[in-house]
């Protein structure tokens, strides 16, 4: 677990951008049912990688003409029962963090595991989300 005040920032980088924060394993099982036709759920992290690539890749993606409808972030390392939730729906993919996952109709459909983030920059993890949506949605 990390101190609340150290993750706080980290947190907000994303829900100041729109999404949910998720803490809870019905958070998670509500918004992926209630999620309509498309979701972009990221797993975020403390590590560098999350905030040297995913956050800012994700953020970049969303300057897109079509985007996910939905919005939904998890922590890992904070929000335990979110995150291991979360990771049911990731299934047959391994646990990662920093992670993330496009849901189409409640359906996993494209899930960027953390060796696609930290060995990316911030601008191909966006292109790629983009390239997703752009099939998807």
């Amino acid at each position: 677990m990390y101190p609340p005040e150290l993750v706080q920032p980290m947190k907000e980088d994303l829900t100041h951008v729109g999404f949910n924060q998720l803490t809870t394993a019905d958070e998670v099982d509500e918004m992926i049912a209630s999620s309509g036709e498309s979701l972009l759920l990221v797993v975020n992290s403390v590590c560098g990688c999350a905030a040297g690539n995913m956050r800012p890749g994700v953020k970049l993606s969303l300057d897109n003409e079509k985007v996910p409808t939905t919005l939904a972030t998890v922590f890992a390392g904070v929000d335990g029962e979110a995150t291991a939730q979360a990771r049911k729906y990731f299934l047959p993919y391994p646990p990662s963090s920093p992670s993330i996952a496009v849901f189409k109709d409640g359906k996993l459909a494209h899930f960027l595991e953390r060796h696609h983030i930290e060995g990316g920059t911030a601008d191909m993890i966006a292109e790629n989300l983009k390239g997703a949506y752009n099939e998807l949605f």
